[in-house]
């Protein structure tokens, strides 16, 4: 597995006024999770590809529960496709 690295604490990121919170979600989008393949059902698969098509992502609490239904219970994934965006 790919291991990432981020800016350390006392970055140049942290003098602007986004910096902190430009960290929080640059660290949640380079978090490696595991992803199942029997999470990845025709309905899960064709959700996130027209999500991915249109760049359309309100379906994203949609994703989730189809997510749920294949067996997925990892929260950090389900609060993600729940949660309010980047």
């Amino acid at each position: 597995m790919q291991e990432w690295k981020l800016p350390p604490p006392s970055s140049p990121l942290d003098d602007t006024p986004d910096g902190p919170e430009y960290l929080d979600v640059v660290a949640e989008i380079l978090t490696p999770c595991e992803f199942l393949p029997e999470w990845r059902t025709d309905t899960v698969l064709a959700l996130a590809q027209a999500m991915y098509d249109c760049k359309d992502f309100s379906a994203m609490p949609i994703l989730a529960d189809a997510l749920q239904d294949a067996g997925c219970a990892d929260e950090a994934i389900l609060t993600h496709c729940r949660g309010e965006g980047l």
